[in-house]
Parts: C-alpha cells; sequence; structure tokens
C-alpha cells in the first residue's frame, strides 16, 4: 500500500509539473522541480519532447544535476550534455562516485572530454581516468573507489574509533575490507560483527578469509549473476595482483539487471535498449531503417520460395488460403524454444556440458508437438475443405517445419551465442526466416509432389 502510494504521489508530481510547464508557470514549475529527487527529474526529463527537456534542464538545481545525469538513459543524457557548456559539465561532475562520471564522460566527444579533464582537480581527473581505462560494461568501469580499508592486526576498538573520527561511510557499506601494506585484499569484516564482537579482538581474529573478489574486467553480467547467487550487498574489485581497487555495489547491480530486461525486450525489435522514447524523428527513422533493411531481405527469401511454386498455387486455390498456416506454427513453436534459450544463456544454466542434451530435448518436443498438430489440423481442414488430399500435405508440412522449428530454436541462439552475437537482438529474426522458408517449402513441394500423381 504504501509503495502504491508513492507511485501516485510521484505521478502527482510530474503531472504539476508538466501543467505548470503548459500555463507558462516556469517559477511554479522550478519550485515543484526543487523537491523532486534526481530519480524522479530524470524520469520527467525521459518523459518529454526535446523542447521541454531543454526548459526542464534550465529550470533544474545546479547542484543537482550531477545526479540526474547518473539517472538518465544513454540517448537523454547525451542530448541534456549537448545543452550544457564545459563549465557546467565540469561543476556537475564535481563530488560524482567513479561509475558515475565513467558513465556520464565516456562516449562525449574528444574535445568536450579533454576541455573537462583540464578544468578537474587532480584527484577527481585520476578517479574518470581510471574508471575510463577499463572496457565498459566490466567491473573496472563499474566500480566505486569509496573502500573502507583496516589492516588486520589492528583491534576493534581501533577501527570503532577510526569509523567515529571519519563519521560517515559511503553508502551501501556492509563490510570494510582488510588489505596489506601493499593494498593486497585479505578478506572482510562485516559491521555486523564490529558492533558484537568484543572491542579487544583482533580483525584477523574474526575477518571473514574467504571473501570472493571480482577481477577488474570481468563481465557486467557475470557480475550479475554472481550477486544474485550469493545475495551480495556488495563485492570487493582486485587486480590481477590481488591489490584492492574498489567495490561494486547492489545498486548497480540492480541497474544492471533491469538494463538486461530492457535489452532482451528492445532486441526482439531490433533496437537499442538505450534507445530514446521521444528522439528526434530522424535520428530515430534511420536506426529503425538498418533492422528493417534486414528484415526485407528475410521477407524476400521466403517470397522466393513461394514464387518457386507459383504454378502449384494457380491450380488449387485452397494453398494459397492454407499455406501460411504452417510457416506461423512454426515461428510460434521455434520462438518458445528461443525465448527459453536465451534466458538460459543470459542466467548461465546453459554450457558444453548440457547442451547436446537440450538440443536432444527440444528435438523430441519437436517431433511430437509435429505428430499431435499434424493430426489436428489435418482433421480441421479436412472437415472444412473436405479435401483429403489437402490434409495429407499440411499434415506432412506441419510435422517437418514444427520438427525443424524445436531444433532451430535451441541451436540458432547457441550458435550465436558461441560466435559472439546477441541472440536477443538477431535470434528472433533468423528463426522466423527459418521457419518461414522451411514451412513455405515443405507445404508447397509437398503439394507440388501430390499434385502430379
Amino acid at each position: 500500500m504504501l509503495e502504491n502510494t508513492k507511485v501516485d504521489n510521484t505521478q502527482l508530481r510530474l503531472q504539476e509539473v508538466k501543467k505548470a510547464l503548459e500555463h507558462g508557470m516556469f517559477v511554479l514549475a522550478r519550485s515543484i522541480l526543487d523537491k523532486m529527487p534526481a530519480c524522479d527529474v530524470a524520469f520527467l526529463l525521459e518523459s518529454s519532447p526535446p523542447a521541454d527537456r531543454k526548459v526542464l534542464w534550465n529550470l533544474t538545481d545546479h547542484d543537482q544535476h550531477g545526479e540526474i545525469l547518473e539517472e538518465l538513459n544513454e540517448d537523454a543524457k547525451d542530448g541534456i550534455i549537448n545543452l550544457m557548456g564545459t563549465d557546467n559539465l565540469v561543476a556537475a561532475t564535481e563530488g560524482m562516485e567513479t561509475d558515475g562520471l565513467a558513465y556520464v564522460l565516456r562516449g562525449i566527444p574528444d574535445s568536450v572530454y579533454r576541455a573537462v579533464l583540464e578544468q578537474m582537480d587532480t584527484q577527481d581527473r585520476q578517479r574518470v581516468e581510471l574508471a575510463l581505462a577499463f572496457p565498459e560494461d566490466t567491473a573496472g568501469s563499474m566500480m566505486n573507489t569509496d573502500t573502507v580499508t583496516v589492516r588486520p592486526d589492528v583491534t576493534i576498538e581501533v577501527v570503532l574509533r577510526y569509523l567515529r573520527l571519519k563519521g560517515s561511510l559511503p553508502d551501501t557499506t556492509d563490510a570494510l575490507y582488510v588489505v596489506d601494506t601493499d593494498n593486497k585484499l585479505l578478506g572482510d569484516v562485516s559491521l555486523s560483527t564490529l558492533l558484537t564482537v568484543e572491542p579487544t579482538s583482533i580483525i584477523s581474529d574474526v575477518m571473514n578469509h574467504g571473501t570472493e573478489p571480482l577481477q577488474v574486467l570481468m563481465e557486467e553480467n557475470e557480475i550479475a549473476k554472481l550477486f544474485e547467487r550469493h545475495d551480495w550487498i556488495s563485492a570487493p574489485v582486485i587486480d590481477d595482483n590481488k591489490q584492492l581497487l574498489g567495490r561494486i555495489t547492489i545498486d548497480d547491480v540492480v541497474d544492471i539487471i533491469r538494463e538486461n530486461a530492457e535489452h532482451s525486450m528492445m532486441g526482439m525489435a531490433g533496437m537499442d535498449d538505450d534507445e530514446d522514447t521521444f528522439a528526434p524523428i530522424l535520428p530515430s527513422a534511420k536506426r529503425r531503417t538498418v533492422w528493417l533493411s534486414v528484415n526485407l531481405i528475410a521477407a524476400f527469401i521466403a517470397a522466393s520460395v513461394s514464387n518457386m511454386f507459383e504454378a502449384t498455387l494457380e491450380q488449387v486455390a485452397t494453398l494459397a488460403v492454407l499455406m501460411t498456416i504452417v510457416p506461423s506454427m512454426g515461428g510460434i513453436a521455434g520462438n518458445q524454444t528461443l525465448a527459453l534459450v536465451i534466458r538460459g544463456i543470459a542466467v548461465g544454466h546453459i554450457s558444453s556440458s548440457n547442451t547436446r542434451w537440450l538440443i536432444g530435448k527440444e528435438a523430441a518436443i519437436g517431433v511430437l508437438n509435429g505428430m499431435i498438430w499434424a493430426v489436428l489440423v489435418a482433421t480441421a481442414v479436412v472437415l472444412w475443405k473436405g479435401d483429403m488430399q489437402v490434409g495429407y500435405i499440411i499434415a506432412g508440412a506441419m510435422f517437418i517445419n514444427l520438427s525443424i522449428a524445436g531444433i532451430a530454436g535451441v541451436c540458432i541462439p547457441l550458435l550465436m551465442h558461441k560466435y559472439k552475437i546477441d541472440p536477443a537482438l538477431a535470434g528472433g529474426m533468423a528463426l522466423t526466416t527459418v521457419t518461414d522458408v522451411i514451412g513455405l517449402f515443405s507445404f508447397l513441394g509437398m503439394a507440388t509432389l501430390v499434385l502430379r500423381h
């Protein structure tokens, strides 16, 4: 109930801002924006056309700019940065966490990037260069350098005194990392342990020696799987020499999981997960043209199969009515398998040890579905059209296409994954092409053979 109330309040504030802008009440809009958290302001910006974004951005509190930029999707973030001068961008990035700095500055024009770096203080410049030194979507590019470390030979009392002098801890801190004099990770000690053991205890006696660190070049998908499996709140990041570089927290991992979900959903349509809903017309049309062109080629391939059997279609008009059923059924069956396998790849369930079994299972399901639906569809067609020959034709084609659809549904994403092609992006189109071509070829090919006799 409380969560629903919070969502309603957020939507209410967003509507109030939009209404104020429509009536030219900019002072009121600024007042509402000042009371909104950065995530809600970012949501409002993403929900607005480009012209309104410029007005909204100018009304937002400059001290909040850095937090807002972190919350925006990539397209919207780049559009907002184009509205900012170098001085404003430097001011916005001041005090940001390392992962936020990397996200905001990655991908901006080199001239702007250099100008921003020149105006940063030495500490911020070093943090940016460290984050951008690692490939995007790896632990190094995601990590924060705000770790709190202790030595193994000090007492709990000394650590507690140190924390009191420090005054505050970084957000989402659940443990302090134990390092030696060379900054090599030895383990960690949880905050709950610090508060519940005797103050005279030595850190080395109460610390967790089995801390599982993340390698600096580990990919974000693997990081998300580990967090999900172990229910971590945070995890340390180390280099090849086991030196502690930073940490990744659960809020970063939630972003990864959300982005992966968006990527899968948008990928099915051949679109980028960072596609801006309110992007300008020409850039949006340009992006979609590429995928439409690929799909057009696939459609022509399927159409060419129908063209091969033009004489057969001219002989029996019923075939033209029924010819879409077989490819459609094959496409649905294949996409069920495709979705299952893509999910298995994403969560790490599928490996070389179980691939053969999975292919066998899906092939068996395809054959079983082929037999069942061949009988059912053929029976329906015979009762509908009163033509036994057409019933035999569609039964045979249905069995062939559903059998192959099951195998294709598992093999296509596995092959794409092997050759570093994203199956969420291209798998659906490839599968549809296969089921269309096989479905039409089997249906019209069998019709040609049967009608000749």
